[in-house]
């Protein structure tokens, strides 16, 4: 019994470490910048297919100061969209139906009749096993903090094969490309010398005939 008590206290602890790395991962995401008044600044994120997304940005303060935030994608399609609030704080999610980048644009309106200052902004951004609240899936299915903490883990393992599969599979795409396109190149060039020899096949017959026309040779 001894000897399982350590292996469960190494196994906790380790478990720990992972947590604090994957902490670690969600803060890499945060970012702060200024949005300067009646203007806009956008970010661009990849996200791959059937990814949750979410956000929370947060305003410096600001007196009748107001802000707007639109989220994109490539195609125009609006994913969420607030205009001219007066709230500091603020969420977004949105799940991506395909792979594709996404434009999260900030606006900041300052008061009517008044030349403004620029706004600092806070934006986090979380997809994936990140973006999971896994609170709500412990309390749910009544499950105890190792076990979250596996099902954590199991969800990154199956995020990073995902993200494996996804490289290789653009990885074969781009080898298909260069290997159509090193096979055009190569009829290319084969069309050209063929051009090329023709033309100097043509050249020479028509030399000869204009020589022997003026009886130069025989």
């Amino acid at each position: 019994m001894r000897k399982l008590s350590v292996a469960t206290v190494i196994i906790r602890n380790d478990m720990k470490t992972l947590v604090i790395l994957l902490s670690a991962v969600v803060l890499a995401n945060s970012l702060r910048f200024y949005v300067p008044p009646k203007e806009k600044k956008c970010l661009k994120e990849e996200i791959h297919k059937n990814v949750v997304v979410t956000g929370e940005y947060e305003f410096s303060q600001g007196i009748q100061y107001t802000g707007s935030i639109h989220v994109t994608d490539t195609r125009g399609h609006t994913l969420y969209k607030r205009e001219n609030f007066i709230d500091l704080k603020g969420k977004f999610a949105f799940t991506a139906d395909e792979y594709d980048i996404f434009e999260i644009c900030i606006e900041n309106h300052p008061p009517a009749g008044h030349p403004g200052e620029k706004r600092e902004v806070s934006l986090v951004l979380k997809h994936g096993v990140e973006a999971k609240n896994y609170d709500d899936i412990a309390k749910a299915e009544k499950l105890k903090p190792l076990e979250v903490e596996l099902r954590r883990l199991e969800d990154l393992a199956d995020s990073i094969t995902k993200d494996f599969a996804f490289m290789r599979q653009r990885e074969e795409e781009m080898r298909n490309t260069n290997e159509s396109t090193n096979s055009r190149v190569l009829y290319l060039s084969i069309f050209s010398m063929l051009c090329l020899l023709g033309l100097a096949i043509w050249q020479v017959l028509f030399l000869r005939n204009y020589f022997k026309s003026k009886k130069l040779i025989d």
